[in-house]
């Protein structure tokens, strides 16, 4: 069975179900029945688009309705160009709310932590970001770090972060071995999105001692920078929300005083110059190789600053996230 079929069928269940849950609002009576009969009338005009395969076209022109906003919302009848004054204002006030959100769930910019300093740059390319980065610490001294970018823009996108957020803020208070963690985290990943929406993530447990495990699932290869050598520590395990049962890969690291682990997005390696040309992913290596040994603050700005230069006035299409961890000592 397609995707697409997949995600068609999805949502036809979730309007049934919705369907069922108005009926039942409906039966009991009260004075909100003529809006509960207009919500009712809606969705069963959406599973008639679905079975007439005009479900997702735009009542105007005719032409697909953003992705995003169709997951988001499947009783929505016409693409962005065609919103009414009304919907653009509502519009815009829902992705400023969505914003505001996403800053409060990052981690402060700058962490000094036992043994580990900590900095990260994120940057949306719109409104709101399907990147994701947190750090969490735990009572027995250990750091989590979580670097995530999940599949699709825009609302549905930005929802999918929140979702990863809170999924490895309640995990990791539990106090599981990271295998284990990851594996939950996928599972509960899978469960709650749809069969299209999936996520590349690296997730690190640091213990103060500077041991470092490490899971990469399907994401950009992390680099480890230590006197002015860098190495790269690929993906070995596939990305969060492609198969329930997924097993987690695991790789171990020792970090030493000034050693640093870097993180990033694919907004980084695939930015683009005036004539195309992609920065790279060797690019970074070396600006990163470069710059070792300074601070996590500073590692950042040379590579953003490189980034800048080379895409000159180019337009970002892509959320670019960054994160270093630093090996400090004690």
């Amino acid at each position: 069975m397609s995707t697409e079929l997949e995600v068609r069928r999805t949502i036809q269940s979730q309007l049934r179900d919705r369907r069922e849950k108005i009926e039942g609002a409906l039966s009991s009576g009260g004075e909100t029945d003529a809006e509960l009969s207009r919500l009712l009338e809606e969705v069963d005009a959406a599973l008639t688009r679905l079975n007439t395969a005009t479900f997702g076209l735009c009542d105007v022109c005719h032409d697909p309705i953003e992705a995003d906003r169709l997951m988001t919302d499947p009783l929505i009848r016409v693409c962005l160009d065609h919103l009414s004054p009304r919907e653009q204002r509502a519009l815009e006030q829902d992705l400023e709310l969505a914003a505001q959100i996403q800053r409060g769930l990052l981690p402060p910019s700058t962490l000094q932590l036992q043994g580990w300093n900590i900095s990260h740059h994120y940057q949306a390319a719109g409104v709101v970001s399907g990147d994701y980065c947190d750090v969490i610490t735990t009572e027995s001294g250990d750091l989590y770090f979580v670097m995530a970018d999940v599949s699709g823009k825009g609302v549905a996108a930005s929802m999918l972060m929140s979702n990863l957020h809170a999924v490895f803020r309640s995990l990791i208070n539990v106090g599981l071995p990271l295998a284990t963690l990851m594996q939950k985290a996928n599972r509960l990943f899978c469960e709650s999105t749809l069969p299209n929406h999936y996520a590349t993530l690296v997730c690190g447990q640091a213990k103060p001692n500077g041991d470092v495990t490490l899971c990469n699932a399907g994401h950009l290869p992390s680099l480890l920078a230590r006197r002015g050598e860098v190495a790269s520590i690929k993906a070995n395990s596939v990305p969060l929300g492609m198969f329930s049962e997924a097993n987690a890969a695991l790789t171990e690291l020792k970090l030493s005083d000034g050693d640093s682990l870097v993180l990033y997005t694919d907004g980084i390696p695939e930015s683009e110059d005036g004539n195309g040309k992609e920065y790279g992913f060797d690019r970074l290596s070396r600006v990163v190789g470069g710059c070792s040994s300074s601070s996590p603050e500073k590692l950042i700005r040379t590579c953003l600053d490189d980034l800048v230069n080379f895409c000159a006035d180019q337009h970002r299409q892509d959320d670019v996230t960054l994160m270093v961890i630093q090996r400090s000592g004690l």
